[in-house]
């Protein structure tokens, strides 16, 4: 970013403090005086001299990710001063939770359409007559989110029962819908 003392313009920070903008003025490249707003919110959040004292203390290369990090943490601390960005990140982390958990139901709901339609090859059943046999109900158990990783919340076990024989032949407790396949009601 080009400093703005060389547009003989004072960066966002100097025309805030109301002071002169130096030609190495730590805040002039990041801080340009179009976005007036950004440093005023980082100056109410963490004060100036605190910022002065951060930027001073990293390596050139940092300095910008830094300063985009704070402007993001003030930004966030103005609209919501109790939580900030933990608020923001914790409304995400809630979503993806609720979104995991439908898209497993619509897998399910995928895999239990996808098999109501084949009748089963060992009963000589007309396809109209298909949906009116009695087909004993198999229950398995679905775990949702990633085992493990601690971002999805491992729910309990739940039972489901579809009224149709399932594929496959296992009949063991394991958790037979790894790869999202589970769902239901929640």
């Amino acid at each position: 970013m080009a400093s703005s003392s060389t547009y003989n313009s004072p960066c966002a920070a100097c025309k805030f403090l109301r002071r002169k903008c130096m030609p190495g003025c730590i805040f002039a490249p990041y801080f340009p005086p179009e976005e007036p707003q950004k440093f005023a919110n980082v100056h109410k959040i963490f004060g100036a001299s605190n910022v002065t004292k951060l930027l001073n203390e990293l390596l050139p290369q940092q300095r910008e990710d830094a300063v985009n990090s704070l402007a993001y943490e003030a930004e966030a601390r103005v609209r919501d001063p109790v939580y900030g960005c933990v608020g923001a990140i914790s409304f995400l982390q809630r979503q993806v939770q609720r979104l995991q958990k439908e898209l497993d139901a619509a897998n399910a709901d995928l895999l239990r359409y996808s098999y109501t339609d084949i009748p089963p090859a060992s009963l000589s059943v007309p396809p109209g007559l298909a949906a009116f046999q009695h087909v004993p109900q198999r229950q398995f158990t679905a775990r949702f989110g990633n085992e493990g990783t601690g971002f999805y919340r491992q729910s309990t076990t739940t039972a489901y029962s579809f009224p149709y024989a399932l594929p496959w032949t296992d009949t063991s407790s394991e958790d037979i819908s790894e790869g999202g396949g589970g769902g239901g009601n929640l």
